[in-house]
């Protein structure tokens, strides 16, 4: 079965998209690669427990088996050491990627208490999106009974686009809730 969102970009956004911008045809438009999920741990991560009920929330939220990320080299100021779990990380493409963005933006996003919506900033010069989440429980798949510490997400959006503003638009179109310019 085809994603909700997928088809919804097919159909209508990537026409629009073309429309827009004076495209020659619809694949010279913006289009989702792929979404990053990482998840720091720091010190909490050479606990086998935690590790381990980190991973299957993030597998919850995400239908994916996170993989472990590692120290890359020894750094005594934030005692780490090299080769040491740092945390956990999952890539979506495809379906699942489309599933994954249409819960956090209909779904999970209404949920953050204060949310007056994501900040125009997060984009780099080569078009990805990028920004944090502070509490992983406002996916409705995390049980909040079995959470034993709120921890943050950083989600990585990569978008194949000529530039900043044409993924902008793209994601606009597919309904983020964007601070307004005039909005503080």
């Amino acid at each position: 079965m085809i994603p909700r969102l997928k088809e919804i970009y097919f159909k209508k956004i990537q026409l629009s998209l073309k429309e827009k911008f004076g495209f020659k045809n619809i694949y010279m438009g913006p289009r989702l690669q792929k979404v990053i999920l990482n998840m720091g741990l720091g010190l909490d991560g050479n606990d086998s427990k935690i590790l381990k009920s980190c991973s299957e929330d993030l597998a919850n939220i995400t239908g994916q088996k996170p993989v472990i990320t590692k120290f890359k080299k020894s750094i005594s100021n934030f005692k780490t050491r090299k080769n040491t779990n740092a945390g956990l990380k999952v890539t979506l493409r495809k379906n699942k990627m489309y599933e994954f963005i249409d819960r956090l933006v209909n779904i999970a996003l209404p949920r953050i208490k204060d949310f007056k919506g994501l900040s125009i900033n997060g984009f780099d010069n080569f078009g990805n999106y990028t920004f944090g989440i502070k509490e992983h429980i406002i996916f409705p798949e995390v049980n909040f009974d079995r959470v034993d510490k709120i921890r943050g997400l950083d989600v990585t959006i990569v978008i194949s686009a000529i530039n900043k503003n044409h993924s902008y638009e793209l994601l606009k179109k597919l309904n983020f809730p964007f601070i307004k310019k005039g909005d503080n």
